[in-house]
């Protein structure tokens, strides 16, 4: 069974996060900084700055929800 996490990535250059989930970070991180062609493109470099596991898919995306939807947010 996968585990899923959240993770909060960061962009120095332009002050800037973005919220996630995913089951594989590594591959997931790789196409935010090298792949990937949506919003997380135009300010790249990211870098992961917090990170929670979870056991299943439904949790992640309450957690990722939760984060996104806060004000805590703006603060990270």
């Amino acid at each position: 069974m996968p585990m899923f996490v959240v993770y909060v990535l960061f962009s120095k250059k332009f002050n800037k996060i973005y919220i996630g989930f995913t089951s594989k970070l590594i591959s997931r991180f790789k196409s935010h900084n090298e792949i990937g062609s949506g919003w997380t493109k135009k300010f790249r470099p990211w870098s992961v700055e917090y990170l929670e596991f979870f056991d299943s898919k439904k949790e992640a995306m309450l957690r990722e929800k939760q984060l996104k939807s806060s004000r805590l947010n703006k603060t990270l």
